[in-house]
């Protein structure tokens, strides 16, 4: 039974799962590889399954070889681009790109101009490759509307009359409190930031009455400033505005910083008792010298790319007398902070209390290195 592989699993040492686990994935790469040559070869001799009934190579896949659509889809579109370019076979067994991405570049792939797009396209995520896309598909920037958003149906009525999609980009506003109801129009879509041209983006949300009229407000004390009261505009000015008052709240931006050797060394530290609290120039600097970026290493060399959620991290922990000073402050997500504590103190348990005993000897909950029930 299969089941028994998740038990065999289960069962492996760290070091064991991890070498399976990138063994198993080479083996799929291989596979995947295998199966999109022969559809290719398979492609170029449809008389093989429309013998055996099938109208299409898309329908042979997915009833015969038991592909889902999406899979279908997707290994049929690359394996169209493998046949102009049949390097793309190497690019997808070596794991330096994926199917997904030919996919989503196959109709830009030529034999001509095949070698400068992959060759942008090696080890990208999906955002950079939209980002490619765009820059060789580039799209207008779009028409600024404010539209409003479809009334869901109350209960036991005939199901409102689907309205037209919105234009991309628009901002809907929604007249109801968010509860599905019977009949009602499927919930908008969720809000996208998507690449449209170089250096251009397409941003699409919903906003509330109160944010409409808000809106509606601004433009119209902006009309000199902004004539046609385009809220691409508004946006902009008023992202700039929320910037400057959340850096200051939660990294204490200053027109007048202190010196960057005191708040490095700590020497303009008051004396006094070791202290937790972080001092906004320490964490300007780390900001800065992080560039906003988790700076977790793994010992293999590759960093952690997590940008939300910042937690300050004390690479000396505070509980061995780390100071709050640049050089021990760096930037963490919430699991490598912790997966770095427990690297000091151990696994966390919800019942242990850990005892922190500062200089002074006066014991403090805290994290320490004496763990209590």
């Amino acid at each position: 039974m299969k089941t028994n592989i998740l038990t065999a699993a289960a069962k492996l040492s760290d070091d064991d799962l991890l070498a399976s686990l990138h063994q198993l994935a080479l083996n799929e790469r291989n596979a995947s590889v295998e199966l999109v040559a022969h559809l290719a070869a398979l492609d170029a001799r449809p008389s093989l399954y429309e013998g055996l009934g099938f109208g299409s190579l898309f329908e042979y896949c997915t009833a015969a070889l038991r592909l889902s659509e999406d899979a279908a889809c997707t290994r049929l579109a690359v394996a169209g681009a493998c046949r102009r370019c049949p390097v793309i076979l190497d690019l997808l067994a070596s794991g330096e790109t994926n199917l997904t991405n030919i996919r989503r570049l196959a109709r830009h792939l030529t034999p001509e101009s095949h070698e400068a797009i992959l060759a942008r396209a090696v080890n990208r995520t999906r955002q950079e490759i939209e980002v490619l896309l765009r820059e060789l598909d580039p799209q207008p920037d779009l028409r600024s509307s404010v539209r409003k958003a479809p009334v869901p149906a109350a209960a036991g009525s005939p199901p409102f009359p689907a309205a037209p999609a919105p234009s991309q980009g628009a901002i809907d506003l929604p007249a109801s409190d968010g509860q599905p109801t019977l009949g009602a129009p499927p919930p908008p879509p969720r809000p996208t930031v998507q690449p449209s041209a170089p250096e251009r983006y397409h941003v699409k949300f919903t906003i509330g009455e109160d944010t409409h009229r808000r809106l509606r407000r601004v433009q119209n004390l902006l009309r000199r400033e902004i004539p046609d009261g385009d809220p691409g505009a508004i946006f902009d000015r008023a992202l700039v505005l929320l910037l400057e008052k959340v850096e200051k709240k939660k990294l204490g931006a200053t027109s007048k910083p202190r010196p960057a050797c005191s708040i490095r060394s700590g020497t303009d530290k008051p004396a006094g008792p070791p202290s937790r609290h972080i001092p906004n120039g320490v964490k300007r600097e780390v900001s800065k010298r992080d560039g906003d970026q988790y700076a977790f290493v793994a010992p293999a060399g590759r960093r952690c790319e997590q940008r939300a959620f910042l937690e300050f991290h004390h690479v000396q922990p505070f509980a061995m007398q780390g100071p709050t000073t640049v050089d021990n402050i760096s930037l963490r997500c919430r699991a490598h902070n912790q997966y770095e504590a427990e690297q000091v103190f151990g696994p966390f348990h919800p019942l242990v209390i850990r005892i922190e005993v500062p200089v002074n000897g006066d014991a403090q909950p805290g994290n320490a290195t004496t763990p209590t029930l």
